[in-house]
């Protein structure tokens, strides 16, 4: 039999190889996959048509914060051999960490939805440019099913994959590369077709109230404290280690600013040319870009689309899964039977509502306010149970949270709660009161 500390000492020293550039980041690429997703993508379109460019510092202040968490979590999964829910039971008890993976594991449910009907609107939109408008015609309700393939290929790529970590981080850096790239050229068509007024713009922002919770949505799509604790699961997964501190923190700041970088490029296209357009979804988003940007530009953005939907769809689960089954204390590792269990009851769940969508009319809005309710508590209570841990000397030695850590995380932790207030107050409490009025 094999050493298992030799084994680890192998996977440290590869991790931490100084000639191979990528073996410094990897968990950070991913987490900026998953936030990098349709309803990122539609809410930063919306704000730039409606807002210009006046609006950009609130994304580079929602990435201020989630870059905090992300390094929190990278310092965690570095320095501890146990799975973050694993010492909250330990610690606090099992009840906690049962609690923080359940409603992950619904607010991953509720994303996926959306991430299924990305999917289905990348496809749809881009039959458009490959087929003739009569073979469109004739397929159109087969492609209702394309989520069920890509379903299925998510499924085939959980299960086949031994070493599952490493071939989602080969597939999350391809990914990024095609966001990037197309996301790119859609801002030099955009660019190149009309001049930004920046400073109209800047203007406007100078007027802008400092607290307008209609902005919090797009807090919401950047700063995700899920996806921010489940860098510590990569982290771990990626076999980094204590000696690897400097390389978690270095690959979760790579993963912050390429975050940023798509966002903003995604925010100046739509403020560049589609100023005072009405957007409710990427569908019009990319119908809009097409008479713009003539032949290529419905093809780029939806390829962006895709990358975008797809990255999300697979890691969003991941997230989901992984921290529901940490939280029963059934493992947190991709060899073990339930995180790959509990990833597919993800997937299936988040693609059985999106079809019942498509196909029968299904009316998601229980579901989705069911989802907000969790996320009220659940946001809020896993960015405490981060800081909590990383402030503890006993977990962490030497590498608990500087002050200005600290700062960052507990102003963060405020702006989960003002976002958690906002959901129950403005779109939780509202709706339950509609149905109760209704109900004889």
């Amino acid at each position: 039999m094999s050493d298992p500390q030799a084994s680890a000492a192998s996977t440290a020293a590869t991790a931490a190889s100084p000639t191979k550039w990528y073996h410094r980041v990897g968990p950070g690429l991913i987490i900026a996959c998953v936030v990098i997703g349709p309803g990122s993508i539609t809410t930063s379109s919306q704000v730039g048509a409606t807002h210009g460019f006046a609006l950009m510092w609130v994304v580079l202040v929602a990435v201020v914060f989630m870059m905090a968490f992300m390094q929190m979590g990278a310092r965690l999964g570095s320095v501890s051999n146990q799975s973050p829910l694993d010492i909250l039971t330990e610690k606090i008890g099992r009840p906690l960490a049962v609690l923080i993976g359940i409603g992950t594991f619904f607010i991953s449910a509720a994303f996926q939805f959306g991430n299924n009907l990305g999917v289905d609107a990348a496809v749809k939109e881009l039959s458009r440019d490959v087929l003739s408008p009569e073979s469109r015609e004739s397929i159109l309700p087969y492609l209702d099913y394309s989520i069920v393939a890509f379903n299925a290929l998510a499924i085939a790529f959980l299960l086949a994959f031994k070493n599952l970590y490493h071939a989602l981080e080969r597939l999350m850096m391809c990914f990024v590369g095609l966001m990037l790239i197309s996301f790119a050229l859609n801002l030099g068509f955009a660019l190149a077709n009309q001049a930004p007024p920046p400073a109209a713009d800047l203007a406007e922002a100078a007027k802008a109230p400092l607290l307008d919770f209609s902005l919090l949505g797009l807090v919401g799509t950047t700063f995700v404290i899920t996806a921010a604790f489940y860098q510590t699961y990569l982290v771990q997964q990626k076999g980094w280690t204590r000696e690897d501190v400097a390389a978690g923190l270095l690959d979760a700041r790579v993963g912050s600013v390429l975050m940023a970088l798509i966002t903003l490029m995604i925010m100046c296209t739509a403020a560049a040319v589609l100023r005072g357009q009405p957007l409710k979804n990427y569908t019009e988003v990319a119908s809009q870009l097409a008479p713009l940007f003539g032949a290529w530009g419905r093809p780029l953005f939806c390829t962006g689309l895709f990358a975008a939907a797809y990255s999300s769809f697979l890691v969003n689960s991941m997230i989901g899964g992984f921290i529901l089954a940490d939280g029963l204390g059934l493992g947190s590792r991709p060899d073990q039977p339930a995180t790959r269990a509990m990833t597919v009851t993800v997937l299936v769940i988040g693609m059985g509502v999106a079809l019942l969508v498509i196909k029968l009319g299904f009316d998601p809005v229980p579901a989705v306010v069911a989802a907000q309710a969790v996320t009220v508590l659940a946001a809020p209570l896993t960015a405490w149970a981060l800081i909590w841990l990383t402030n503890r000397q006993d977990i962490m030695g030497q590498d608990t949270n500087k002050p200005l850590t600290n700062l960052l995380a507990w102003t963060g932790f405020v702006l989960l709660l003002a976002m958690a207030a906002y959901t129950a107050f403005a779109k939780v409490l509202p709706k339950i009161s509609n149905w109760l009025e209704a109900t004889p």
